[in-house]
């Protein structure tokens, strides 16, 4: 770990200890699990935020993603009666194919991430609604789904498996983004893309697969959340799930600039949002107060962002002008 992501486990611990000694059912078994089942549901398209975010982009639809995949996953297992394992494939081949989309339009046409998945949070979430007529679709008396519903929702020595999905994603995307050639190349298109392209390295494939692994890991996360919440609204699952995973990423070090994050930041962005909700919820205040938190943290993330480049731009000893516009 870096500086960076020992500093942000510092915190949590200061936040925890704050949080448990205000309430000791902070530490209960009960709530230490729910949170693990939560850290590892959000955790996982969090992940494919930062990979995104990394390159200097940006995924707002998300959310959307999430609501389309889950009404179609459950209309093919409750209503088609379609094999879960086909059903899962038919989801994550439906979240590559939306990360490829946005990925070539990001890349190949030169459009900007802000406004593809804005247009893409807005088409999704709208034929997600007509697909179900605007109503809720659960699993209702769907059967044969006992072995999938316990590996997506179930627990092993008390552990969620959502938790267990989470580390073993949070390892593969880590040994991808730290340890690999194309991790390497993620990072030198989010500090610049233009010189990277003059060194010979294919960019917009780059890019492209970014969108994609955010895509993949979206439909991932979709099937252990459809098996936590056992149902889907068309016109709610998912909300500001994108601020989520943005304010995950940030936490965790990604900058918004990109070329810089780490997936165990990320991870621990993830486990300190839960620990403040958790916070939220444990002291009894207003659970509408959630987003202004969640408002609260990205700002200072932020700000915490800016602050750390214009200091090393000041160590580096860049002239004035440099420094404002690397502050940018």
């Amino acid at each position: 770990m870096g500086r960076k992501e020992l500093g942000l486990l510092g915190l949590i611990v200061v936040i925890a200890g704050v949080t448990s000694a205000l309430n000791p059912q902070f530490l209960s078994a009960v709530n230490l699990m729910n949170m693990a089942n939560l850290i590892g549901l959000f955790g996982i398209f969090s992940i494919g935020q930062g990979l995104i975010i990394i390159t200097g982009g940006i995924d707002l639809a998300v959310g959307s993603m999430l609501a389309l995949l889950g009404v179609v996953f459950l209309d093919l297992i409750a209503n088609r009666e379609v094999a879960w394992p086909l059903a899962m494939l038919v989801v994550l081949a439906g979240g590559l194919l939306m990360g490829l989309a946005h990925g070539l339009l990001v890349a190949r046409l030169g459009l900007q991430s802000f406004v593809v998945t804005l247009c893409g949070l807005l088409i999704y979430r709208g034929a997600a609604r007509y697909y179900t007529g605007d109503s809720t679709i659960s699993l209702g008396f769907a059967e044969g789904l006992d072995t999938v519903a316990w590996l997506a929702g179930g627990r092993s020595l008390g552990v969620p498996h959502s938790f267990l999905a989470l580390l073993v994603v949070a390892l593969v995307v880590g040994v991808v983004l730290h340890r690999s050639v194309f991790g390497r190349y993620l990072y030198a298109v989010g500090r610049n893309e233009e010189a990277t392209r003059y060194a010979g390295i294919r960019t917009g494939v780059v890019v492209a697969g970014a969108y994609v692994a955010g895509g993949l890991l979206a439909g991932i996360a979709t099937i252990l959340l459809v098996f936590y919440t056992s149902s889907v609204s068309p016109s709610s699952f998912g909300n500001f799930y994108e601020l989520y995973a943005i304010a995950a990423a940030v936490l965790g070090g990604c900058s918004l600039r990109g070329g810089e994050g780490t997936v165990p930041g990320i991870v621990l962005g993830t486990v300190l949002l839960q620990v403040l909700q958790n916070l939220v919820n444990i002291l009894g205040i207003p659970s509408s107060l959630n987003f202004a938190v969640m408002g609260g943290v990205i700002l200072l993330g932020v700000l915490a962002d800016q602050t750390l480049a214009r200091r090393r731009v000041a160590r580096a000893g860049v002239p004035a002008g440099a420094k404002a516009a690397a502050a940018e």
